[in-house]
């Protein structure tokens, strides 16, 4: 007993009121994630709320412009059973597979030199001029490629004045490589400063060390550099393949009628009043992306994922 009360006494208080105290870490665990309520409020309204119409409607009917809640899978059915649909939903993967391996083809050497070659003064100046065409309207960017491409645009009055051709080019406009440039323009900077935070984070000196002991600098970038960046590529793909899968006014203006994607058909539903079949149409590339992004999460460790 006289161990026990010395044992008590040498106790300090708040070690003897800890018990009552137990309720507090779970009450400052909830205050913490009070914070995150607005955006959740903010992201169950304007995006739950609407998807779940989207998954509603694209399984009711339309009759005679009217909206009938009868629940079917025809407008399944009649997306894939028209060629055109399927032919358009094919060459939209196409342009976007495209569009992004010719993005990333040309930002991983820009972005190679930048970080290895340029001085970390002027690296800055360098990223602030490849994101400058964001300070411009989205629109003015693609109407700008029209006084490009066009019949009478730069490209065209170059071929005439070097009389490489007696008239101008329609291969520039209105046509799917048409489209695929003007995608690589918009969503290179993208790509650029995906690749820059993961090349900004490598160790150069095993790219020197593996140069001292006898290998080439292309076999040194393939089997010591691209693995460690493999998060930063991955996720520079995500970042470009999956919006340009949604894309709809590049094609819409650059690519004219032989240029249609997949965007452009969804709207062109919704602009005929059909507006079950426009979302099925648009469920079908929401449940692509879904599946893509899981393929792309599963390729990424978390602990690079991070680091990236």
């Amino acid at each position: 007993m006289a161990v026990e009360q010395e044992i008590a006494t040498q106790t300090p208080a708040a070690e003897l009121e800890a018990p009552r105290g137990r309720a507090r870490p779970r009450a400052s665990s909830l205050t913490q994630y009070a914070g995150f309520l607005p955006a959740l409020v903010l992201f169950g309204l304007f995006f739950l709320v609407p998807l779940g119409l989207i998954v509603a409607y694209s399984f009711w009917e339309t009759v005679d412009y009217n909206v009938v809640h009868h629940w079917t899978l025809d407008n399944y059915r009649y997306f894939f059973s028209v060629s055109t649909y399927v032919h358009t939903m094919w060459a939209t993967i196409w342009v976007a597979v495209v569009s992004t391996a010719v993005t990333l083809a040309i930002a991983f050497p820009f972005t190679y030199w930048l970080v290895r070659y340029v001085s970390r003064r002027y690296q800055g100046i360098l990223l602030v001029l490849c994101i400058l065409p964001f300070w411009t309207s989205y629109l003015l960017r693609v109407y700008s490629w029209l006084n490009i491409l066009g019949p009478g645009g730069a490209i065209n009055r170059f071929l005439l004045w070097t009389g490489l051709t007696d008239q101008p080019v329609s291969l520039f406009l209105y046509d799917r490589p048409a489209v695929i440039l003007v995608l690589v323009y918009l969503y290179f900077p993208f790509a650029v400063l995906t690749l820059y935070a993961s090349l900004e984070r490598f160790d150069w000196n095993q790219f020197k060390a593996a140069m001292d002991l006898g290998a080439r600098p292309r076999t040194v970038i393939l089997r010591i550099l691209l693995p460690q960046m493999k998060a930063g590529i991955v996720t520079a793909v995500i970042f470009v393949f999956i919006p340009i899968l949604g894309e709809y006014l590049a094609p819409q203006l650059v690519g004219g009628a032989r240029g249609v994607m997949i965007g452009n058909l969804i709207v062109n539903f919704f602009s005929g009043a059909q507006y079950t079949r426009g979302a099925a149409a648009a469920l079908l590339v929401a449940a692509l992306i879904v599946v893509l992004l899981v393929i792309f999460r599963r390729s990424l460790d978390v602990e690079d994922a991070t680091r990236a």
